[in-house]
Parts: structure tokens; C-alpha cells; sequence
């Protein structure tokens, strides 16, 4: 008994870097022995192994044989280079098959990796199935916050007793938690039929390891229970290394879940044998501080965990089910039934209505404009145009040259400049004088200057088209405030700066609205293509009209392309019944309170704003970022519409949602990620079937015109919010095949309709005037 004592005692006292392994096994051997493997100085890769052997014939009731293995920190390389090999401890002790381990810091490190790999394998939809760490969801989707109140009843089954528990939940700081309980026996045959009852409880000292070895039927000596004692306290030791590890590991996914530098936790434990052990804990604490240095970790024991902390589970999921049912609540005013979206296409149908007779148009919100676009390319098309687009605070120029026949092509040659802001705020002789400036380093560049070429141009601003290349502007926008321009005719104040530029001729042929470039640049790749969309920043819709219903127009052939300018529909009040009061907040602060009511709900202009509204409502309310509203969150404008495509996208985990908000400032939850992921989608879901609603009454219209039981039609789209969000274009398109059953409608991507859409009007107005020369 005195090698089992001197052995025991020895793995308690080894300091972390003198151990490499020690892994303790069942033999059957007879010998009473110890040995260990030791450098000598016989030579650089020699290892001597020195045994001490007490002998015995028989086994006797303490007898082990054990090899130890071991090596100092500076002899660790040299012995791992010459054995190549683990080092092992082997311990027989009766014939019990025992296996005991003491592990180095490096080794838990590699355990706690290990775990952190199964975590992931458990976490994952593919290897869930197999893998060992289960991860299974709890669907605890919170902690407790402070604002839980109420009377709950707890159970707590675990054995051969049950306890009830009334628990009393209060904001009371004094005394927040009141609890009152009854236990209950439940008797064995109910439990399994039969069985019996155990108590395992930790006792101290000698005597009681001598009662305890007594009543498993041995005869111990003192030397025995010392030896027990010592074998315990490596069991032990080992248990809360290992927990340490995997602890550790959970402890490190935290912090990379969270995204910070350091970790500041607390971790709220249970059980006896952390309660009672008296070295358990301290052993647990100091290993799981060496294995993640970078975080500050606080233990607190738990109280009642089984009883009390029910209790508190079923509290927070009564406050996050009365907190889903307000935010539900609140984000059913942007759900529209089927109902609605027929009632928002049956009021825009009424509109375009209004719009296109003369008694009405004055004022109608949806102002029906005319364009004077009187058809489609056709395939004949031919020759060099050049287009101006004007929008922002860049100015476009570009050179179409276009090619008819069996391989028709487009070749566009394109340069930028840049628009002072002394120039966007002047004279209106001097933003001309400016435009022609910029025409004319283009046409050096590209060595046309003596060309007349015909010309498109797009201007991006209010404008009351009264011909194909007529055009007066009824307001600036866009921070645009050059005077002399509002009520004149922009083709003219471009014909007279090229006038005093003197350098070169053009011959302006249409004025463009960027809508009817896109529905024009669509048709020359597809004929079907009559209709044009704008979904990006504004929203706006035309499409070809019969021209008999064109009353401010007159004339009774053929068709017309009309810009809608749709983005008013509802200003006159017809869409308050779907308007919330987030919708009210945007308009009040928007430049142009009251106007564009419908562009408001569904442009990517302002559903970032939206989104922002219900978030500061929401945060109010103590459902959002801890209650608490950041600076950045009152900031308008911050919440961009971009983020809703980004935080919408299918790829995105909730760990990247959390990181565009704190990009944002705003310092989030998960949690809080998910309920953002939420109004995002359904602030962006009515904007996608508003807008459908709209585009079903169009091509609705078009079908009624003339007299078709069903309509093949293409509708030419172009916008960073129809191309860019994951979502818009699929509900979009869902929306109007539900609303508009009879019309079979393809869509398709505009490429550059401010471009090469107005070099493409351009060219139907050059074919358009020469039929109307021959006619004359």
C-alpha cells in the first residue's frame, strides 16, 4: 500500500508542465511495482528505465504494477524524439475496469477545440444527424430582462420525488422572486415498476472513506483509504479538467458570436457535485480562466434552478409572446389581404381614368402626360444619334450608333462630367452653357464635331412634354436651383446655348422621360415589350395608349406612349385607409409633405425610412435595442435601403444582421436582429404588391383596350430596387399574375434607358417625321 499511496500522491502534486500524459489502466498482473522513464547521460537519444518492484506471489488486495511516464520541460523534446512514443501509466487495482487520465494545459486546449468542432457539427442542418454534440434548440429565445411579472406554477420531476412550486414574479427590487413549494413521493412502481432509491452525497475524511469502503463489503486498512482518497481526488480533478474544456470552448463560440475583443460573462451553475466537492469548483474556475484568458468569466451558483428557473423560463416566454403578439400587431397594418391589393388596383385604375380625360386631368393625381412616343422600335432603325442624360449631379453624353438588318447592334461610346454645385445653384444660361460645353469636349473626343447628329434628351426633372421634342419644366428638384428655366421649354434653352456656342449643329429631336428609355430600350430586343417600369429610388410606370382615349391630345389612330408619373396616386387621399401612421411620419418629414404619397410606400427612396419609424417606435416600447434609442437611430436617413437588401438576403446568418446594425451604431441582440430581419421583409412585401397592384391595373387596361379575352405582354423594368432586392421582383411578379389572371406577363431587364433609351426614341422620331414628310 505504501507504492499506492506514494503513486497517488505524486499525480496530485505533478505541476502542469511536468506532465505530458498520464493515462492509468486495468491489467491483471500480480507484481506490485513502479517504474519510470528518466534521461541519463549515457548518450543524447538513451533513455534509462528505473523500476522498483516489491515482490508477492499472489495478488495482493492492493497489488498494481504501473509504469510511469514523464519528463521535465527541458528534457520533453529530447524524450519525445527518441521514444516517439505516448507514455503511459498502467494501474491494476483489484480488477476493475478503470481508465483514469491527467491532462496537460495543451491537451485540454486540444479538447476544447475538439468540442468546438462537434458544437459546429451540431449546429449544423447536414450534420446534425450524425454528430455526437446534439445542440438541440431549446427555443429559449431570451433571458430574463426585469420586466417579467406574474404567478406561474413550476414542476420539477427528477427522481423519486416531485415538487409544485407557486412562484411569484414582481418588479419588486427588494424581493423580486417569492416562492412557496410542496414535495410530493412518487412511489416506485409508478417510477419503473420497481427500483430503488440512492443518495450519493460527498463526505470528508478518513473515517468516512473507512464507512463507505466498509459498506462495500472490504476490509480496508488506514493505507487503503488514504490511497482512495488520492484516486478520487484525480477522478475528480480529470472531471473538472474536462468540463473546464468544454466549457471553455462554449465560452469561445460566445465570444465570436458576439464579436467582441473580451467576453464578459456569468455562468450560472448547478449540481452536487460542484456544490459539495470541496475542490471541485476552485479546480473548475482556475482551469476554465487558463483556457480562455480573454474572457472575464463569474460563476454564481443557482438557486432552485429546477423550481425557480422553470418559473422564470415560462416569465420571459409570456413577455416575449405578449412582446411577438404587439410587434405582430403593429406590422399587420403592412400585411394586405388580396382584398386590398384588388381594392389599391381598382382606385388606380379609377385614377388613370381621371387622368386621361380632359374634364378631369386637372386634377387628377396619376397625370397621364403625353410623350408623343407614337410606336415601338420596329427593327429598322439605323444610324449615329447622340443622348444627353441629365439627373444628378453627373451629366452623361453618349454616342448610339445603331445598325439595322439581320444582325442588328447597338454601339454606345459614353463619357461623364461632373456638374458644379455653383453651376446647379446659378443662372439657367450658365447650366446650359455649361451642358453645351460638355457636348462639345465630347464630340472632340470622338472626332465628330462636324456631324449633325439628331438627338435625345433625357431630362429627369417635373416637365409638361407639349411635342416630341418640346418639353416645360414645372420644377427643379434633386437640389437643383438654376433660375430662368422653371415654366420655359428646356429644348429651347439647349438650342440657344448651342446657338451662342457656335462650334457646332444639332438637331434635337425628342425629349426622354427615363421611364419611357426603359420601356423603349426593352422593345428593341422585344416586341411584345408596351409597357415601361421604374423601381429604384422613385417609382414610375407608362405604357402605349390607345390614342382616342388620350382626350388632351385629340386624334383617334394609332397608339401613344403616356407617362403615368404614378408616384402621386393617392394624394388626394384615396389610399389613407392603407397608410400608417409610419407612412404619416415620412411624409411630415420629407421635402415634399403630402405629394407622392404612393412613390413614398413603395420606392427605395424612402422604405429605409419607414423601416427606421417602426424601429424608433418599437424601441420605445421597450421591444428593441434594450429599450434604449441611439443617436444614430434618430438620424433620418440613416437606415439606407440598401441595408434592407442586405439584411433581407437568404444568405445572411443573424451574426452578419448584427453586424450591418452595428455598422449603424445601433448595438443589437440577435434577437433584436431577428425582429429588424422581420419589418425589413415586411415593410418591402407591401411595397413589392402595392406596386404589383399598380402594374396589374395597367396591363388590366391595356387587355380592355383592345378587347382581348387574354393579354401576352413584356414590361420593360429597370431600378436598383427591383434588380438589387432579394425579394421585391419575385412578390412583385406573384402579385400581378394573382391580380390580373388574364394577362400573361414577361418582364424584362432594361440595360440603360436614360442612354440608350433615348437614342432609341430619338431614332423612332427621325422614322416617325420622315413618315410624316411623305404623308404631307
Amino acid at each position: 500500500m505504501i507504492a499506492a499511496q506514494l503513486l497517488a500522491y505524486y499525480f496530485t502534486e505533478l505541476k502542469d508542465d511536468q506532465l505530458k500524459k498520464l493515462q492509468v489502466m486495468v491489467t491483471t498482473s500480480g507484481m506490485l511495482g513502479i517504474g519510470f522513464w528518466g534521461p541519463i547521460t549515457l548518450g543524447e537519444e538513451d533513455v534509462a528505465c528505473h523500476s522498483y518492484k516489491w515482490g508477492s506471489t499472489s495478488p495482493p488486495t492492493g497489488g498494481f504494477t504501473a509504469l510511469v511516464a514523464m519528463a521535465s520541460r527541458e528534457d520533453r523534446h529530447r524524450l519525445e524524439g527518441c521514444c516517439k512514443k505516448s507514455y503511459e501509466l498502467h494501474l491494476a487495482w483489484f480488477y476493475s475496469p478503470i481508465v483514469f487520465s491527467i491532462v496537460t494545459h495543451q491537451t485540454l486546449k486540444d479538447i476544447m477545440g475538439r468540442f468546438r468542432r462537434d458544437m459546429e457539427y451540431g449546429l449544423g442542418r447536414d450534420t446534425n444527424p450524425t454528430a455526437t454534440v446534439k445542440m438541440l434548440p431549446t427555443f429559449v429565445r431570451s433571458i430574463p430582462d426585469g420586466s417579467e411579472k406574474g404567478d406561474f406554477i413550476a414542476l420539477d420531476l427528477g427522481g423519486s420525488n416531485f415538487r409544485i412550486l407557486r412562484v411569484k414574479v414582481t418588479q419588486d427590487k427588494k424581493q423580486p422572486v417569492q416562492m412557496e413549494s410542496q414535495v410530493y413521493e412518487t412511489p416506485d412502481d409508478i417510477i419503473h415498476g420497481s427500483g430503488t432509491q440512492y443518495s450519493l452525497r460527498t463526505k470528508e475524511g478518513l473515517k468516512k472513506c473507512m464507512e463507505i469502503l466498509t459498506r462495500l463489503g472490504v476490509e480496508p486498512s488506514d493505507e487503503d483509504c488514504l490511497a482512495v482518497r488520492h484516486v478520487c481526488t484525480i477522478v475528480s480533478f480529470r472531471s473538472a479538467n474536462l468540463i473546464s474544456a468544454t466549457l471553455g470552448a462554449i465560452l469561445s463560440r460566445l465570444k465570436d458570436n458576439k464579436g467582441v475583443a473580451r467576453l464578459r460573462t456569468t455562468v450560472g451553475i448547478d449540481g452536487s457535485l460542484y456544490k459539495m466537492h470541496p475542490q471541485y469548483a476552485r479546480r473548475l474556475h482556475k482551469t476554465v480562466r487558463r483556457l480562455v484568458p480573454d474572457s472575464d468569466v463569474r460563476f454564481l451558483l443557482s438557486e432552485s434552478g429546477s423550481g425557480k428557473g422553470a418559473a422564470m423560463v415560462t416569465a420571459v416566454a409570456y413577455r416575449l409572446t405578449d412582446q411577438a403578439r404587439q410587434i405582430q400587431e403593429t406590422l399587420a397594418e403592412f400585411r394586405l389581404s388580396k382584398g386590398q391589393l384588388l381594392e389599391v388596383k381598382k382606385r388606380m385604375r379609377m385614377e388613370i381614368e381621371r387622368g386621361l380625360k380632359k374634364e378631369t386631368h386637372k386634377e387628377a393625381t396619376v397625370k397621364m402626360l403625353p410623350t408623343f412616343v407614337r410606336s415601338t422600335p420596329d427593327g429598322t432603325e439605323n444610324g449615329d444619334f447622340l443622348a444627353l442624360d441629365l439627373g444628378g449631379t453627373n451629366f452623361r453624353v453618349l454616342l448610339v450608333k445603331i445598325r439595322s438588318g439581320k444582325k442588328r447592334t447597338v454601339e454606345m461610346h459614353n463619357k461623364i462630367y461632373a456638374i458644379p454645385i455653383e453651376v446647379m445653384q446659378g443662372t439657367g444660361e450658365e447650366l446650359f452653357d455649361h451642358i453645351v460645353h460638355c457636348i462639345s469636349d465630347f464630340l472632340d473626343y470622338m472626332g465628330m464635331k462636324s456631324a449633325r447628329l439628331p438627338l435625345g434628351f433625357t431630362f429627369s426633372f417635373p416637365c409638361h412634354q407639349t411635342s416630341l421634342d418640346a418639353g416645360i419644366l414645372v420644377t427643379w428638384t434633386k437640389g437643383f436651383r438654376a433660375t430662368d428655366c422653371e415654366g420655359e421649354d428646356v429644348v429651347e434653352l439647349l438650342r440657344e446655348a448651342i446657338k451662342r456656342k457656335e462650334e457646332f449643329e444639332l438637331d434635337v429631336v425628342a425629349i426622354v422621360n427615363d421611364t419611357v428609355g426603359t420601356m423603349m430600350t426593352c422593345a428593341y430586343e422585344e416586341p411584345t415589350c408596351e409597357v415601361g417600369l421604374i423601381a429604384g429610388t422613385g417609382s414610375n410606370a407608362c405604357y402605349m395608349e390607345e390614342l382616342k382615349n388620350i382626350e388632351i391630345v385629340g386624334g383617334t389612330e394609332g397608339r401613344m406612349c403616356v407617362n403615368m408619373e404614378w408616384g402621386a396616386f393617392g394624394d388626394n387621399g384615396c389610399l389613407d385607409d392603407i397608410r400608417t401612421k409610419y407612412d404619416q411620419a415620412v411624409d411630415e418629414n420629407s421635402l415634399n409633405e403630402g405629394k407622392q404619397r404612393y412613390e413614398k410606400m413603395c420606392s427605395g427612396m424612402y422604405l429605409g425610412e419607414i423601416v427606421r419609424q417602426i424601429l424608433i417606435d418599437l424601441t420605445k416600447r421597450g421591444f428593441l435595442f434594450r429599450g434604449q434609442i441611439s443617436e444614430t437611430l434618430k438620424t433620418r436617413g440613416i437606415f439606407e435601403t440598401k441595408f434592407l437588401s442586405q439584411i433581407e438576403s437568404d444568405r445572411l446568418a443573424l451574426l452578419q444582421v448584427r453586424a450591418i446594425l452595428q455598422q449603424l451604431g445601433l448595438d443589437s441582440t440577435c434577437d433584436d436582429s431577428i425582429i429588424v430581419k422581420e419589418v425589413c421583409g415586411t415593410v418591402s412585401r407591401r411595397a413589392a404588391q402595392i406596386c404589383g397592384a399598380g402594374m396589374a391595373a395597367v396591363v388590366d387596361k391595356i387587355r380592355e383596350n383592345r378587347g382581348l379575352d387574354h393579354l401576352d405582354i413584356t414590361v420593360g423594368v429597370d431600378g436598383t430596387l427591383y434588380k438589387l432586392h432579394p425579394h421585391f421582383s419575385r412578390i412583385f411578379h406573384q402579385t400581378v399574375k394573382e391580380l390580373a389572371p388574364k394577362c400573361d406577363v414577361n418582364f424584362l431587364l432594361s440595360e440603360d434607358g436614360s442612354g440608350k433609351g433615348a437614342a432609341l426614341i430619338t431614332a423612332v422620331g427621325c422614322r416617325q417625321r420622315e413618315l410624316d414628310a411623305q404623308q404631307h
